[in-house]
């Protein structure tokens, strides 16, 4: 079975300024997809009209599976949303439910299991309810009330949630908000690993959320798809851009109204000299060594989020 997701000029204004402006997307199943972009780019507008939350001025959305013709997702109404997984950026969650009676509540709303019997039922959304929070690190916390977690465990929940009754797309709006590291490498894990038939969207301004795991990455800004290429070629257009230079810490200041300075850091092997991590075309100084790019070098560029840190 195949799936496929497209946009077609999606355009979405508030009080005449456009949130989302005529964005096209072909997103096939069995990768993940970052959009990527800062806060106000239009990415959870994006996200809300696709999840049908939120009405688009213009444009269309269409679904495609098991090789048939696409459909207007409109149309579809709630055959689409049935095969729909969403984690809205900000939640609503019942407080007095326990973790794992909210997780039943939400498999009853999807429907899940329908056509099997009761007992079969009961056991097929219980297994899948414990393998979701095990993955999400959630399953010691199952009898606790959500009024009673921390903000990292109800991201967690929120993910578990959007990821039950196996959907074809899943669409995550910021699902790493509010986790350590440790849980920030095992929720990206997770995902890239259920993502091998599935569509699934990432809305983030983190550029590590996406870097390693995502196909494509798809840049908004002001509401306009500017960017959508694999990681690796969009590093390689700043490949000779980004440089390195040694100072004296009272140079800091004047070198960052001369260049693009985007990471000041104590040298490791001399205390009293400090390295910039410098965007330019040219060779900004004499001192100047080239290195590495990344994407968020590049993702700084685009967005000109650079200056003092």
């Amino acid at each position: 079975m195949a799936y496929m997701l497209e946009t077609d000029a999606l355009t979405k204004t508030f009080k005449g300024q456009a949130a989302v402006d005529r964005c096209s997307l072909h997103v096939p199943e069995g990768t993940v997809y970052g959009l990527l972009g800062p806060n106000g780019a239009g990415k959870s507008t994006l996200m809300n009209i696709i999840t049908d939350n939120l009405k688009a001025d213009s444009g269309e959305i269409t679904f495609g599976d098991d090789g048939k013709e696409p459909e207007n997702i409109k149309k579809m109404g709630t055959e689409f949303r049935k095969k729909l997984g969403f984690m809205p950026q900000y939640p609503g969650l019942y407080p007095n439910f326990t973790v794992e009676s909210f997780m039943w509540y939400m498999a009853t709303l999807k429907d899940m299991g329908r056509g099997l019997g009761g007992k079969e039922r009961k056991q097929y959304i219980a297994e899948q309810i414990n393998e979701i929070l095990v993955a999400v690190e959630l399953d010691d916390v199952s009898k606790r009330r959500i009024d009673a977690l921390s903000g990292g465990m109800k991201q967690r929940l929120t993910l578990a949630q959007a990821v039950l009754g196996n959907p074809s797309v899943l669409i995550l709006d910021e699902p790493t908000a509010g986790l350590d590291p440790k849980q920030r490498i095992a929720i990206r894990n997770y995902i890239s690993q259920i993502a091998l038939n599935k569509i699934v969207i990432i809305a983030t301004h983190v550029v590590s959320d996406v870097e390693f795991i995502a196909r494509d990455i798809i840049m908004l800004k002001n509401g306009v798809i500017i960017e959508k290429a694999p990681p690796h070629e969009l590093i390689k257009k700043i490949d000779d851009n980004v440089w390195s230079i040694p100072v004296g810490e009272s140079e800091v200041s004047s070198m960052q109204e001369k260049h693009r300075v985007i990471n000041i850091a104590r040298d490791e092997d001399d205390p009293q000299t400090v390295r910039l991590r410098v965007i330019s075309d040219v060779r900004p100084t004499e001192t100047a060594i080239n290195v590495p790019s990344t994407l968020e070098d590049y993702y700084l560029c685009v967005f000109n989020d650079v200056g003092s840190a």
